[in-house]
């Protein structure tokens, strides 16, 4: 297994494809339990590419990533409220290695 350097070049670390996974798992959660998603996450949704799954990374891309970064504390919020352990793992492995 490759070693991943976070701290200079991002070398080995998805940084996009581990923020698709966050979204995966907080409309997987929506699926499961429709209750858990409110007007706030209606507009977290505006903010992101209409097909982010297959948004090739360009400027959408990183908005991705970007959507993701920047509400971290609300999407962890959202997992933990609703004991969603896959969205943590998830979002805990994009925060630490890209965001």
């Amino acid at each position: 297994m490759l070693e991943k350097d976070r701290y200079i070049s991002f070398e080995n670390i998805d940084c996009y494809n581990n923020a698709k996974l966050v979204l995966d798992a907080i409309y997987e959660l929506f699926v499961d339990i429709p209750e858990a998603k409110n007007e706030f996450w209606e507009r977290f949704e505006t903010k992101l590419p209409e097909d982010y799954a297959n948004t090739p990374l360009d400027d959408l891309g990183r908005d991705t990533l970007y959507q993701v970064c920047s509400n971290v504390f609300y999407i962890e919020e959202l997992f933990e409220r609703f004991e969603f352990q896959k969205g943590l793992d998830a979002l805990q492995v994009t925060e630490f290695d890209c965001c």
